[in-house]
């Protein structure tokens, strides 16, 4: 077993939101066995104030995030978990990334899509970090570096689709 923490990416379309919230919550949470980064395939160039101010109220950091494009990553990191968190992301043809990581799809509903009042949007974004974070703990019970590469890429695919059904 590698001293070194275990390169995860989170995907989405927008690299703005979703993927932003894993990242976060991984790199928080994760007790410096994971070094989380998050990217998109069509990056909107901004990370949503929305994300921000969810991830500030709940007392995870929130600055240094920027949106931007998974092509910033064609020369490294190596990556050994890659997560879609959104449909589109899912349905893509992906890169083709080095070192053969193990992927799931979990995915969130799109926060930055709800329209309404400030009320509406705060717990739009309130329950993609619940989600993230729930599918997050689950992953970090698992015994991950012991767990051969076929049993952890199906648990992670298990906890992408059951972990709101518990």
């Amino acid at each position: 077993m590698s001293d070194q923490p275990m390169n995860v990416l989170f995907l989405c379309t927008g690299n703005s939101a979703r993927s932003i919230l894993g990242e976060a919550i991984l790199n928080h949470d994760g007790g410096g066995r994971f070094k989380a980064y998050s990217a998109g395939s069509n990056p909107t160039g901004t990370v949503n104030p929305w994300a921000i101010h969810t991830l500030e109220i709940l007392g995870y950091p929130a600055e240094g995030y920027r949106s931007k494009s998974w092509s910033d990553f064609a020369d490294g990191p190596e990556f050994d978990l890659i997560f879609t968190v959104c449909d589109s992301a899912a349905a893509e043809s992906c890169p083709v990334w080095p070192g053969r990581p193990i992927s799931a799809h979990w995915g969130i509903p799109d926060p930055a899509a709800v329209e309404g009042s400030d009320e509406e949007k705060a717990a739009a974004f309130l329950e993609a970090f619940r989600m993230l974070k729930r599918r997050i703990d689950l992953m970090l019970a698992l015994p991950v570096a012991e767990l051969e590469q076929s049993a952890l890429h199906e648990q992670l695919q298990i906890i992408g689709k059951e972990a709101d059904k518990r």
